[in-house]
């Protein structure tokens, strides 16, 4: 099974990784945000409804997402393209992917 794990995390945190990266080791699949807010804010709970009918199916138009949840093209389009933006999603000559099939999510909430 192929997991993405969507968190907050820091520049530097981001940073240490890539580095990493570079030196061989091994990373997990993972989308950084600065903020929860800015994570809940591109994450809404239709697109969350994108990702669930979107994992693990490979290559799809928009006009079959929007066909798979039943809404308008329109709004499905928008909303993809939030999620391409955010790096979520990806494009590809055969359509728009979300390449993997769970979604863990990591934060911590710390007091005020």
């Amino acid at each position: 099974m192929k997991t993405v794990t969507l968190e907050v995390s820091s520049r530097a945190d981001v940073t240490r990784r890539a580095v990493e990266a570079f030196r061989g080791r091994k990373q997990h699949a993972r989308i950084s945000f600065a903020t929860p807010e800015l994570l809940w804010k591109v994450l809404t709970t239709r697109r969350w409804q994108l990702l669930k009918i979107m994992a693990g199916q490979g290559p799809l138009t928009i006009r079959g997402v929007a066909r798979r949840v039943r809404r308008d093209v329109k709004a499905v389009h928008a909303d993809v393209h939030a999620l391409l933006d955010a790096g979520v999603l990806t494009r590809t000559s055969q359509g728009i992917v979300f390449p993997f099939d769970a979604v863990r999510v990591d934060f911590t909430l710390h007091a005020a």
